[in-house]
């Protein structure tokens, strides 16, 4: 049994203490939010109990873990006590904005020795996963090149945008570690491109809402991400690994199988999920699943801190393509 301390009791926040109760082997003790209704809540729905600050939990040696679901500014300060305190650590992504603070968090745990697991849920999405193992395991041979096609249903509020670190950091990302994921090796070289397709009034805040990366891994496989702010027909989600003897393809989800067919249409089915945790629901209960098991077992767990420190280095490699129309190169 595992027990943990929510940090965090927002829209993630709650799913995740939703699923925490969930599971035989985990249970809720506390829950911290710096908005003191949004804690109780999540409490009152669970059973666990609200402390005022997160170090009254922290505290606790009954506390085994500790899963972060705060805003993005908090997380490297919390990752820190945490592992301070001997906790293992589940965090949403990124660790944080900037790459110098993740290398300095590094530093500072380094010889802290606790499970920290990074929330890049799409590893554990069951067609997602598909795509990675029969990438690396031969079934379609040599594979060759990697697609993924990843668009939100709609813009974020212009608030959130202008401190969520642009679109590579904030969204583009999770993209990034599903490249590395599906390789099996790293990042060598990449192109970046985008624009202001959806709203120009993103460019007021430095940013953009439309973006093509192209790039290439260290044995020379191609790489090529898509990814819009608004996509109308829903969250549009989309892995293709090809290789020498075929691909596989992780298409879009939609809430059932039913295709229809009627005198004015042909091939009609529901419309894409529209909102992320419904999804990749099953990702999230997987990641959860995943981190729990291997902490009980002392077993590695994935993604790890590093996983999220790289995925940090190539948006930020990409945002300075962007910036320059340049090609850049990263040497691991």
């Amino acid at each position: 049994m595992l027990n943990f301390a929510l940090f965090g009791a927002g829209r993630i926040g709650k799913m995740h203490a939703q699923n925490i109760q969930a599971f035989a082997q985990s249970n809720l003790k506390y829950v911290f939010d710096v908005y003191a209704p949004a804690a109780e809540a999540v409490a009152n729905a669970t059973g666990a109990k609200v402390v005022s600050s997160v170090d009254e939990a922290l505290a606790d040696p009954d506390v085994d873990a500790v899963l972060i679901a705060t805003s993005t500014d908090t997380h490297v300060d919390l990752i820190i006590k945490a592992a301070k305190a001997g906790k293992a650590i589940l965090c949403e992504k990124p660790i944080d904005l900037d790459t110098a603070t993740v290398n300095a968090c590094l530093e500072e745990i380094k010889d802290c020795h606790v499970p920290i697991q990074i929330g890049f849920n799409r590893r554990y999405d069951p067609s997602h996963a598909a795509i990675a193992k029969a990438a690396q395991d031969g079934s379609i041979g040599k594979l060759e090149q990697v697609i993924i096609t990843s668009r939100d249903p709609g813009m974020a509020p212009v608030e959130y945008l202008k401190s969520s670190g642009g679109i590579f950091r904030d969204m583009i990302i999770h993209d990034f570690d599903m490249a590395r994921f599906v390789l099996g090796e790293e990042i060598v070289e990449l192109q970046a491109f985008g624009g202001a397709m959806v709203d120009e009034k993103i460019t007021e805040i430095g940013d953009v809402d439309s973006v093509m990366l192209i790039m290439k891994s260290q044995s020379g496989r191609l790489i090529h991400i898509n990814g819009s702010r608004r996509a109308i027909y829903g969250y549009d989600q989309r892995v293709e690994a090809f290789g020498s003897e075929g691909m596989v393809i992780s298409n879009n989800q939609t809430p059932t199988s039913v295709t229809r067919f009627t005198k004015d249409t042909t091939q009609v089915k529901d419309p894409l999920y529209n909102f992320f945790i419904d999804r990749y629901v099953d990702a999230y209960n997987l990641q959860l699943t995943a981190f729990i098991e291997n902490v009980l077992a002392k077993k590695p767990v994935s993604p790890s801190f590093e996983d999220g420190r790289r995925a940090q280095m190539l948006a930020d490699a990409a945002q300075k393509s962007l910036e320059t129309g340049s090609k850049v190169t990263l040497d691991w």
